[in-house]
């Protein structure tokens, strides 16, 4: 099969000239300002390096001209005039006939009617995340529906065995002592069970194909919404190398934790923040050979890109072994660009200046060239790092290189897990952080203090039950004749995790929770069985943290039996969060679906407290305090907003509704939420 070196390159390019002629537009209606010219530079120098990658010099040459004709009125006071409109646009058709020049190979199929030249075939489709989660959620439903069809299979099997047994029971009898009635009643009852048995036999073989189809559909949807990380590798490398040929520098490329599957969304974005880095990596951090041969270096630079997963967060890492950061070249710069004065660049000091590069508009290159020179590629970097609500760093050491760090969340991940059963509750641990699985002996598990060890290669390895890290219970002084113990690893530590059960190996696709779990590092997120069950994913650090405690968490002290509480929340995974929190905490928690049915249950029994989110099916938040509040026997309940929604509209609506407390996710803290409760239920 031929494959079509512009496939992807022409749905970013015919999105990125979209932009840019509504932008050129825009300009001539005078309806330009310098946040738009920033963006359409933006979306210019994306698309010169795009062409570079696919070796289409012309196209890229154009896009620079659109740069030239933009930059002078980045930094310009007052309206941006509209005259350039024309060149812009210009350069932008001449970019756009030169797109639908690219034709994708065609493969043999003489049958086919011609096609047009500029005709784009419907190989590919672009797919919103938003259809894909749905679809994803519409399978995760069927397989639970599929499930109860299988458990009904089993009374599919008793009526066939009971059908057996009256056949057996009828051919016992003697056909001459009961009459014609028994000769009628004998085959009816041979054919009733032959139809039950092929029945049987029938759904069995359509159970598993079908069985089998939703794993492989689910499989391919997985695969629509994560793409391994490696895909975005070839683009940086083919960057590194083509920037450093321009230069006359030579580079050496390594790259790693390409394995890490992510949101295609994810690394789209990130793809184009560091080919910025990569760039700025070849251009301004690694010497030409003869200073790094003067400095007692290799004459080749060192470029990486690493991947690395650091529990619900991703962090994309770009460094080099040059030079580092030139302060003194940014002061100049600064000073020349009229960003700073010169007495204040005397004491610039490094974290200022990096502040200063990432802001954009600030290059310290002498000239503009295709490659730097424009200031453009960190305020890329930074803007796509806000787009995903990430942050970035920068360390540099002189003579020995920079390293940017772009770390994100991310809302779903794959990974190998080894699925473990700790008493009801079942987890996977990322596969990689796993060295081995021993089955280990009560004996063989030493007491210090209040923390246990077991002996592994010569060295003390803390030992912590599976149990005692979810805070399920604590293993101190329970005796039990062995346990199945895996032993995790992060970086140079080593911790063995006791649980009851291995069940086997399997990719698990992770979803981040909300920010209620933020603050426990055992939880690194969650999946869902083939039922839509939820299970936790389990981060190798936070075990690492739970495991060197002193030990185990102190119990909480006796409360008065109270009421239950009573969390009210569409999403499954939250329910499951906040109920888990609360009775840790030692509250009866009861749940509901929506508001209907949390109206309805309130009305049948007494609550302590309602726990409640806003955005909901139906009766939202909001309304349904109201109408507790209207209800004599329900307004002394004090509800507790817990949602996303942190508008000063919503803060006071929540108010004016009757809510005692509103917190909101993204600000939230597992301590805050237990004390405003207790306070409240005093």
């Amino acid at each position: 099969m031929t494959k079509d070196p512009y496939k992807y390159f022409r749905t970013e390019a015919r999105e990125i000239l979209e932009g840019l002629s509504q932008g050129a537009l825009g300009l001539e209606r005078g309806q330009a300002d310098k946040e738009m010219i920033v963006s359409l530079l933006r979306l210019a120098h994306t698309l010169k390096g795009a062409a570079r990658v696919v070796k289409q010099p012309e196209m890229a040459e154009l896009a620079h001209g659109v740069e030239d004709i933009l930059a002078p009125y980045r930094e310009s006071p007052g309206p941006v005039p509209g005259e350039p409109a024309g060149e812009m646009l210009r350069l932008v058709d001449q970019m756009t006939a030169r797109l639908a020049s690219l034709d994708s190979p065609a493969e043999p199929a003489p049958a086919a009617p011609a096609r047009a030249r500029s005709e784009e075939p419907f190989e590919t489709v672009r797919v919103e995340v938003a259809d894909v989660e749905e679809l994803l959620g519409n399978l995760a439903q069927a397989n639970i529906h599929f499930t109860a069809m299988r458990r009904e299979a089993g009374t599919l099997n008793q009526t066939k065995r009971l059908a057996g047994m009256i056949v057996r029971q009828l051919h016992s009898l003697d056909q001459n002592s009961h009459g014609p009635a028994y000769g009628k009643l004998r085959p009816v009852a041979d054919d009733l069970l032959d139809a039950l048995e092929r029945l049987e036999r029938g759904f069995a073989a359509s159970a598993e194909h079908v069985e089998r189809e939703l794993a492989q559909t689910q499989e391919r949807a997985n695969r629509l919404r994560l793409l391994a990380s490696n895909a975005i590798f070839p683009s940086l490398e083919r960057a590194a190398r083509d920037a450093a040929v321009a230069l006359g520098k030579q580079v050496q490329w390594v790259s790693s934790g390409g394995d890490i599957r992510l949101e295609a969304q994810v690394l789209v974005i990130l793809r184009d923040a560091l080919m910025h880095l990569v760039r700025n990596a070849v251009a301004h951090g690694i010497e030409t050979e003869e200073t790094r041969l003067a400095a007692g270096k290799p004459s080749r630079g060192l470029v990486e890109i690493k991947i690395e997963r650091r529990g619900n967060r991703v962090a994309f890492i770009c460094h080099d072994d040059g030079g580092g950061i030139d302060v003194a070249a940014i002061r100049r710069a600064a000073v020349k660009k009229g960003v700073i004065s010169a007495a204040d660049a005397e004491s610039l000091g490094l974290d200022q200046a990096i502040k200063l590069i990432l802001q954009g508009g600030l290059s310290t290159s002498g000239s503009v060239t295709g490659i730097s020179g424009r200031g453009i590629g960190l305020d890329v970097v930074r803007s796509a790092t806000e787009r995903l609500k990430g942050e970035v760093s920068v360390n540099t050491a002189a003579g020995r290189g920079t390293t940017v760090e772009v770390c994100v969340p991310v809302s779903l991940t794959a990974v190998m897990g080894l699925l473990v059963e700790s008493g009801e509750a079942v987890a996977a641990i990322p596969l990689d952080s796993v060295r081995r699985t021993l089955r280990v002996s009560e004996q063989e598990i030493a007491l210090s203090g209040a923390r246990q060890f077991i002996s592994f290669e010569g060295r003390a390895i803390p030992f912590l039950p599976l149990s005692e890290a979810l805070r399920h219970q604590s293993s101190c002084g329970s005796r039990r004749q062995s346990w199945s113990c895996v032993l995790v690893s992060s970086g140079s530590e080593v911790a063995a995790i006791g649980v009851d059960r291995l069940l086997g190996t399997g990719t698990v696709l992770v979803r981040s929770l909300a920010p209620l779990v933020a603050v426990d590092r055992v939880v690194a997120g969650a999946s869902l069985d083939a039922e839509g069950n939820p299970q936790l994913v389990l981060d190798p650090e936070g075990l690492m943290e739970a495991a060197h405690r002193t030990g185990p968490p102190a119990p909480a002290p006796a409360k008065a039996v109270r009421q239950p509480i009573l969390v009210i929340d569409d999403s499954l995974t939250t329910r499951m969060v906040e109920q888990s929190i609360l009775e840790s905490a030692g509250h009866m928690v009861e749940l509901a679906t929506s508001g209907e049915e949390a109206l309805e249950k309130a009305r049948a029994r007494r609550y302590s407290l309602f726990l409640v989110d806003v955005e909901m099916p139906g009766m939202n938040g909001f309304d349904f305090i109201a109408r507790t509040q209207e209800d004599p026997l329900l307004r002394e309940i004090p509800s507790i907003v817990v949602t996303s929604r942190n508008s000063a509209d919503d803060k006071r609506r929540g108010q004016q509704a009757g809510c005692r407390a509103y917190i909101v996710k993204s600000e939230f803290n597992q301590e805050h939420l237990l004390q405003t409760i207790e306070q409240l239920m005093d």
